[in-house]
């Protein structure tokens, strides 16, 4: 098992996964401002159904990483993601679950579908929204996921 690594190396972690979901975001803008119904959606669920598990991983907090920590552990690292409000730590990440998650940006996610079909400046208020909310999701995530890591390290909420 995975145990989360010391602090300096958590704050590393989370730079390198930061900038992991920058990266991500850029293509997802990208392909925002393609005038296809669905496109944008599909690209980011895709995104995300491999961003959302790598730094779930990398954190030490896939289901099956939690699975192997002792069972005190494993109290504390739902007690703690219950505090967060995470629903996708110690989770299989399903696009049925990331349709829920992407349901909390959804306004601008509707936003997006409607702006891209005005010609340049709708283009490019989709690929901001878009990058938005990717960076947005992933940021979350990524937060939620150092939060119990540090909590884990430290050995309290």
């Amino acid at each position: 098992m995975n145990v989360p690594a010391p602090l300096p190396d958590l704050d590393a972690l989370r730079a390198e996964c930061r900038a992991m979901v920058r990266r991500r975001a850029a293509l997802s803008a990208s392909v925002a401002v393609v005038p296809l119904p669905g496109v944008d959606v599909a690209t980011d669920l895709t995104l995300l159904m491999e961003l959302i598990p790598a730094i779930t991983l990398r954190f030490g907090l896939t289901p099956q990483q939690i699975d192997g920590l002792p069972l005190e552990k494993q109290a504390l690292v739902y007690g703690v993601v219950k505090k967060a409000g995470s629903l996708l730590i110690g989770r299989v990440v399903t696009q049925e679950l990331l349709l829920t998650v992407l349901k909390k940006v959804g306004v601008r996610l509707t936003v997006k579908q409607v702006a891209r079909f005005v010609p340049v400046l709708g283009q490019a208020a989709a690929a901001g929204l878009s990058y938005g909310a990717m960076v947005y999701l992933g940021h979350t995530h990524i937060e939620h996921c150092y939060r119990v890591a540090r909590a884990l390290r430290e050995g309290h909420d």
